[in-house]
C-alpha cells in the first residue's frame, strides 16, 4: 500500500459516523427489587409484567436474567445467604449497561418474626439493618456461669459490652425520609392472610402474636445461622439494644440484609448508586421461637416444613405491601428522580 492509499483508507475511517462507534446510553432504572428466591420473587412478575430477560455476568447460574418491564423496574434473583446476595448485587452494579445513580432498591424478602413484636402474615419495614454473626460465641455448656448467653462482641470482655465496628457491617442505619414515605404508602395495604396462619397464630396467647398481621416498623437480624428458640431471641432484641443504642426493635430474623447493604455500599463509594435509596421490606413467614407448650426444636420444624402457615401469605406481601411504593415511584417519576418526595 503507497502513500496514497493510506491517506485513503485513513480518511475513510474517519469518515464514519460518530454514533456508529459509541455505545449506546446506559439503561436507567427507577427501580430494582432484589429477591433472595424464586417464591420471593413470583408475586412481582405478573403484576408487574417483568417479562424481559436481561442476562447479567456474575449471577447466579440457575437465574442468570433480570427480569425486567418498559417501566424501568427490573427484579434481581440474588440467592440466599451473606455470600450469593453480595455477589449478586455486585454484579449488577458494575455492569455498565445500567444507570443506578437514581435507582431505588427495594430488598423484598421473608423472615421469622418475634411473636412479642408481630405475627405471620405481618410486613415489616426496617430502619436499622444488624449483623447476628459478627460475634465470639461459647457453646452454651461452656459459658462462663452466670452469662446468660455464650454469644458476645468481637473483643469484648462479654455479653453487654458494646464492641467496636471494626468490620464496618454490624449495623447500618436506613435513610428515615424513605422508610416514613414507605410507611405512609403502605400502612394500609390489604395483606393476604389464610386459615391454616390463623390457627397456627392462635397457639400463642399474648398479642400481637395472636392477632391479624399488619404492616409495621421495626428492625431486622441478619446472619446465615437459621438459629431459633426463646433464648437465643433474647439475646436477638439484646443485640439489636446494645449495636443500635437502644434505638432499634429487633422484630425480624433472616440471612442476607447485611450483606446486600453492604454491596450497595461498595458501590455508592463507586458513584454508582445512591445509599439513601434503599429500603427493606421484610414479611413474616414464621415465628422466630415457641408458643407456650411447644419445644424449640418442634416450633422450628413447622416453620420449615409449613406447618405454621405463614409462607404463603407472606411471599404474597411482599408484592401487597412493597408494591404500593414501587407504583408511586414509577407513576410520580418525576417527583422521586431527584430524591424522596416531601410527605
Amino acid at each position: 500500500m503507497n502513500a496514497g492509499q493510506v491517506i485513503t483508507s485513513l480518511l475513510a475511517l474517519a469518515s464514519i459516523p460518530a454514533f456508529a462507534q459509541t455505545p449506546p446510553a446506559p439503561r436507567e432504572l427507577k427501580v430494582l427489587i432484589v429477591s433472595m428466591f424464586e417464591p420471593e420473587a413470583a408475586p412481582w412478575i405478573a403484576p408487574l409484567a417483568l417479562t424481559e430477560k436481561i442476562p447479567v455476568p456474575g449471577l447466579l447460574p440457575e437465574s442468570p436474567a433480570l427480569r425486567c418491564n418498559a417501566d424501568g423496574v427490573c427484579l434481581l434473583l440474588a440467592g440466599m445467604g451473606h455470600a450469593n446476595v453480595a455477589a449478586s448485587t455486585m454484579a449488577v452494579t458494575l455492569d455498565p449497561r445500567f444507570d443506578l445513580r437514581r435507582t431505588y432498591f427495594l430488598i423484598a424478602g421473608i423472615a421469622g418474626i418475634d411473636p412479642g413484636q408481630g405475627t405471620t402474615g405481618t410486613a415489616t419495614w426496617a430502619r436499622y439493618l444488624v449483623d447476628f454473626g459478627i460475634a465470639h460465641e461459647f457453646d452454651a455448656r461452656e459459658k462462663p456461669k452466670g452469662w446468660k448467653t455464650g454469644y458476645f462482641g468481637i473483643m469484648t470482655k462479654g455479653p453487654g459490652e458494646k464492641p467496636k465496628f471494626e468490620y464496618a457491617t454490624e449495623v447500618a442505619q436506613l435513610d428515615e425520609a424513605l422508610l416514613q414515605k414507605a410507611l405512609a404508602l403502605s400502612r394500609n395495604a390489604t395483606l393476604a392472610d389464610d386459615d391454616k396462619a390463623k390457627a397456627y397464630r392462635a397457639l400463642y396467647r399474648k398479642p400481637p402474636a395472636n392477632q391479624p398481621p399488619k404492616v409495621i416498623q421495626c428492625d431486622t437480624l441478619g446472619g446465615d445461622t437459621w438459629w431459633h428458640g426463646e433464648l437465643l431471641g433474647e439475646h436477638a432484641s439484646a443485640w439489636t439494644k446494645l449495636l443500635t443504642d437502644g434505638k432499634g426493635t429487633y422484630c425480624t430474623t433472616q440471612q442476607e440484609d447485611n450483606a446486600t447493604h453492604n454491596a450497595l455500599m461498595r458501590a455508592a463509594a463507586a458513584g454508582k448508586v445512591d445509599l439513601k435509596r434503599l429500603a427493606v421490606l421484610r414479611t413474616a413467614s414464621n415465628f422466630d421461637r415457641p408458643h407456650p407448650g411447644q419445644t424449640a426444636q418442634a416450633s422450628l420444624k413447622a416453620s420449615t416444613t409449613g406447618g405454621s402457615g405463614g409462607f404463603g401469605p407472606a411471599t404474597q406481601n411482599l408484592y401487597n405491601v412493597g408494591g404500593l411504593l414501587v407504583k408511586d415511584i414509577v407513576q410520580n417519576w418525576s417527583q422521586w428522580r431527584e430524591g424522596v418526595p416531601a410527605p
